[in-house]
């Protein structure tokens, strides 16, 4: 298996801790992160080196990563597994996958990449790379079930972990926030790519937000004592020292279940934000280069995973140069008034977790026994 981010390390070990439930004398190697591990994995790289988004940043660590993906890829075609799993990270493992294919390996790749909104012709290419699919969105299995690739909806294993009915006043208590105050959650991003153009937005955007109300207590839960850190750095470059703010490493679940409203960055962080049912304003900044790439493939006019969901603009999406802090705080703040939008976005939200939820590593799990026998 293959894992390049905390989201996939997260969805991998749930589908390991499933296996392992089943079927004894299994063994998992490969690259993962901490959850896999404590499931028993043995990763042969860190899961870090992976952990890049973007473009240019991708091209700045491209001779490290490829180097890494030889490695790896000789490895299995000597030691031959009798499966190769790619969880997500799409750019690593498909060119990976293909290799196995080829060398009569079975492969399965977890999580489409999102065919649906931009460079569509992967399909073609995951075809060729993967004896199977595993996707965890209703719309994503006709896609593949055309294009002749052998697919099978799963769910989303968040819809399975996240109560349906989040206990909010649990929350607050545990994280100690002030109970009445409105609680605002923060989640700039999970990588350091991510925090480098976003944590000062958010820290201004936070500062002008609690200039119009001021019985306000943010909280930041943060991935990684390297991105807590750069975080840190923005709230004292921006010398903002006086904000009412927590700052969390970790316990993003109770941060979400806390908060009344989240300004949130775009990727997993808001469809987990729209399952504890917390109305949202998205966000996102990358580094023009790769913005630039990108506007130009984009299939959506939307990118936040409850839009795409939702096939409208449910949640008001602020991105690259629109990601002003004048503009998400002002946004924000019109949500906050607006709470025929904020219950609105709380009833799809609620329609998004009933159909998500399908007891994802169960399914997965039965996939890949039916693989392996």
């Amino acid at each position: 298996m293959v894992a390049g981010e905390a989201s996939g390390d997260l969805l991998a070990a749930h589908l390991i801790a499933a296996l392992k439930a089943r079927v004894s004398g299994i063994e998992f190697a490969g690259i993962g992160g901490p959850k896999m591990m404590a499931e028993g994995f043995e990763s042969h790289f860190p899961m870090d080196r992976l952990s890049v988004r973007g473009y240019s940043e991708a091209l700045r660590h491209y001779r490290e990563i490829m180097g890494i993906r030889r490695k790896l890829a000789k490895g299995m075609l000597a030691d031959r597994p009798d499966l190769f799993i790619g969880v997500d990270s799409s750019d690593f493992n498909l060119g990976l996958e293909r290799q196995l294919k080829d060398a009569g390996i079975k492969a399965f790749h977890f999580v489409s990449p999102s065919v649906w909104a931009w460079r569509r012709w992967r399909v073609r290419r995951i075809a060729r790379s993967v004896d199977r699919i595993l996707v965890m969105l209703p719309f994503e299995a006709p896609i593949y079930e055309k294009a002749g690739v052998p697919v099978t909806y799963v769910g989303h294993p968040l819809a399975d972990i996240i109560p349906f009915e989040p206990p909010k006043d649990e929350a607050r208590a545990q994280l100690r926030l002030p109970s009445r105050k409105l609680i605002v959650a923060l989640l700039p991003g999970s990588r350091r790519s991510e925090l480098q153009y976003m944590a000062s937005a958010f820290v201004l955007a936070a500062h002008r937000f609690r200039q119009e109300v001021h019985d306000v207590h943010f909280v930041v839960p943060m991935v990684t004592r390297e991105t807590r850190e750069m975080f840190e750095r923005a709230i004292h470059e921006q010398q903002r020292t006086d904000l009412p703010l927590t700052l969390l490493f970790g316990h993003s679940h109770d941060a979400l279940a806390a908060a009344d409203l989240a300004l949130v960055a775009s990727g997993t962080a808001t469809l987990e934000t729209a399952l504890f049912k917390t109305p949202m304003v998205i966000a996102y900044r990358q580094s023009p280069i790769s913005w630039a790439i990108m506007r130009q493939m984009l299939y959506l006019p939307y990118v936040g995973m409850p839009n795409i969901l939702a096939g409208e603009r449910l949640v008001p999406e602020l991105l690259q140069d629109e990601a002003t802090p004048a503009n998400l705080a002002g946004a924000l703040l019109t949500l906050l008034r607006d709470t025929a939008a904020q219950k609105r976005q709380v009833e799809r939200f609620r329609e998004f977790h009933e159909v998500l939820r399908q007891n994802t590593a169960q399914k997965a799990a039965d996939v890949v026994l039916d693989a392996l026998r």
